[in-house]
């Protein structure tokens, strides 16, 4: 992989969800569902699923900032779910599903924080952002079963009722983010 690549992490609720939602990116090169945030090595999806492990699911984004920027990439990440709910995401709860970005660098730390205050400052419901920003110490890969989750289940309920209307609001959002 090129030098030039970066690495980020995004927490927003259900791994399946995120990960269809940075596929679609222009500038995405890689997108891959896992766990980070516990200290127990090889996580398993049940352990992670009892809330009790400190892990979250999130997706490993690789990404070429030669055609996209951190920031869209935040700005997306903040739009495709809810950033004022702690530790929820629609029927999704629990600590495994909290908004939380783990920077890779100390730019992408600052990046955050930055449009944390920007989205807080421009908010008229004035409910809070409440991601965590952490630091990046462990990932672990999520099992087989969920890479492409929605690519390869495209007709179960969760994906029509939940994935669906969320890449919807993405595609109609960030028309210009997206790949052709």
């Amino acid at each position: 992989m090129p030098e030039s690549i970066k690495t980020a992490f995004f927490g927003g609720g259900c791994f399946w969800c995120t990960e269809a939602v940075f596929k679609m990116i222009k500038g995405v090169i890689s997108v891959e569902p896992g766990y980070a945030g516990g200290i127990k090595e090889n996580p398993t999806y049940e352990e992670v699923s009892t809330g009790s492990t400190g892990y979250i699911e999130v997706t490993k984004i690789e990404y070429d900032p030669e055609k996209i920027s951190f920031r869209d990439l935040l700005a997306v990440f903040f739009s495709s779910h809810d950033p004022t709910s702690m530790d929820r995401q629609g029927n999704d709860a629990g600590h495994q599903y909290r908004s939380v970005i783990f920077y890779t660098t100390d730019d992408q730390k600052i990046e955050a924080e930055a449009a944390i205050i920007d989205i807080n400052n421009s908010s008229k419901e004035g409910r809070p952002i409440v991601t965590e920003i952490r630091s990046i110490d462990r990932f672990h890969a999520a099992e087989d079963y969920h890479k492409d989750y929605y690519e390869k289940h495209r007709e179960v309920p969760y994906c029509t009722l939940i994935i669906d209307p969320k890449l919807d609001k993405i595609r109609k959002r960030f028309r210009e983010l997206i790949k052709s």
